[in-house]
């Protein structure tokens, strides 16, 4: 057996030390692509240890506030280097990520760069978060400055735990808050060996780590006396919970939810390779389990059978399978209970008669069998009612519906209860623009769609139903922080 091969038992990591949960319980985690193969064992922590951990962020708050940004930024850049500077260490996390969530190795090592990436971009911000709006008199000369708010609870899902881990804890430290970093309970082994290294780094208590589960203990987090700030990602049911919890304190949250993304392909579309490659990418990349995934196509009748023929060459050439094995392009679900779900919609659409056909080649049948797989699928000209148009897939099944006009493609688009992202895709820059800026969505693509076609400086977040606030970007930063006016009489501030 190889080191990536032996199973790993992690740990809490809580006041600058790793432990074991408080009665010494673990749990089991194991490879979707596998189901009875045990990757590993993750402290499951208990109310106490969340409470530990709260505390010890509690107490760490006061002197990290009162470090300047220029020595937070130093501290981020330091993260960044620690992440990727032991190459064997970094495939050896990798690799673990793969076993635990069925990512094909290549995204996981993706999802490890971006990361330190998302550390720069976060301290990057320093000058221009140590400046102060000022307003001179009369009647009065103020000062608009910002402070952290205190401890932050950061709660990560399991579908892109790194990725969105770099969008939510450099911003939240960046901004002066010390953390505690829920891990999802399916993806805990690579993030939480991640998170204690980024710990070590930084003074006790400043970054604390409880794995566990969200029914056990996200509550105590979420509803703790001491917590200041919650940033939450994962599904719309847990999203209102959250948010409940939380109003119980007035405690503010920042909820980044589902979506149901949809894309409008105009008729003057380049459609060559490139561009179904970056269509398939969009909605099937790490299985289509990503908020930001392309979920609902809609394309111009006049170029329907040709998407309909691009993206499906595209599907047909996927290879499914273990996600560690070189020749995989699609690895499995992350769990049974996705893969029901995904397979549900897969046959209501079957049953209302809509065409559904599955693609991509499967070399190991037997393994597939067993495993949570599901080749990528495309629906074509669904009834509008079907679950696979009206609700979030999270998983490789797309829809592909026809429209005549932009107007018809706009009003298509926003019927929805999400609104996340969306994107266009035309050579026409004032259509895509005057397009865009009418679609409910939180961030659009312009001929792409999905992480490969985002910039991370942008703030990101959704309307409707896909969330409260923003993460990423310097106005990710300021969510973490609350504005302070300071007001004297005028000319006092400003010594005239």
């Amino acid at each position: 057996m190889t080191p990536a091969e032996q199973q790993v038992t992690t740990e809490l990591f809580i006041d600058g030390a790793a432990r074991p949960a408080e009665n010494g319980r673990t749990y089991a985690i194991h490879n979707p692509a596998r189901p009875g193969e045990c990757v590993g064992h993750a402290a499951r922590g208990s109310v106490a240890d969340v409470d530990a951990a709260v505390r010890a962020a509690h107490e760490a708050y006061p002197a990290w506030a009162r470090t300047s940004y220029g020595e937070r930024a130093a501290l981020l850049a330091k993260i960044a280097e620690i992440l990727v500077a032991d190459e064997e260490d970094v495939a050896y996390r990798s690799s673990l990520f793969c076993r635990e969530h069925g990512k094909v190795l290549k995204e996981a090592r993706l999802e490890m760069a971006r990361l330190g990436d998302r550390f720069l971009l976060s301290a990057s911000y320093a000058d221009r978060l140590q400046a102060d709006e000022t307003l001179t008199g009369p009647p009065f000369d103020t000062i608009i400055t910002r402070q952290p708010r205190g401890v932050a609870a950061l709660i990560v899902p399991w579908n892109w735990p790194l990725s969105i881990l770099g969008a939510k804890l450099p911003q939240a430290l960046m901004a002066g808050n010390t953390v505690v970093v829920k891990p999802s309970q399916n993806s805990a082994l690579a993030p939480t060996l991640t998170l204690h290294k980024m710990a070590r780094l930084l003074p006790p208590g400043v970054l604390n780590v409880v794995t566990g589960s969200s029914g056990e203990i996200g509550d105590a987090l979420v509803g703790h006396e001491l917590v200041r700030r919650v940033n939450f990602t994962g599904s719309i049911e847990v999203g209102k919970h959250v948010m409940k919890t939380a109003a119980e304190r007035l405690t503010p949250v920042t909820l980044e939810l589902g979506g149901n993304d949809a894309a409008i392909v105009l008729p003057d579309a380049t459609l060559d390779a490139a561009a179904f490659m970056r269509m398939y990418l969009g909605a099937f990349m790490s299985t289509g389990q990503i908020c930001m995934a392309l979920k609902r196509l809609y394309v111009h009748r006049s170029r329907y059978d040709e998407v309909v023929d691009g993206l499906s060459a595209a599907c047909a050439r996927q290879v499914i399978g273990d996600g560690m094995l070189p020749e995989t392009t699609m690895g499995p679900l992350n769990n049974r209970k996705q893969l029901r779900i995904v397979q549900g919609m897969i046959a209501e659409a079957r049953s209302a008669g809509a065409e559904v056909r599955e693609f991509g080649a499967v070399p190991d049948a037997e393994l597939y069998a067993q495993g949570y797989f599901q080749k990528p699928t495309l629906v074509f000209r669904p009834d509008p009612r079907l679950s696979v148009v009206r609700d979030e897939q999270f998983g490789p099944i797309l829809p592909i519906i026809p429209f005549d006009d932009e107007a018809e493609a706009v009003r298509l688009a926003n019927d929805s209860d999400f609104g996340l992202c969306s994107s266009v895709w035309t050579e026409d820059r004032e259509r895509a623009l005057a397009i865009a800026r009418k679609l409910e969505a939180g961030y659009t693509y312009i001929n792409g769609h999905g992480p490969a076609a985002q910039d991370s400086r942008g703030p990101f977040g959704g309307f409707k139903q896909s969330g409260i606030g923003r993460n990423l970007g310097y106005e990710g930063v300021l969510e973490f922080q609350g504005y302070h006016s300071i007001s004297a009489p005028a000319g006092w501030l400003n010594g005239a």
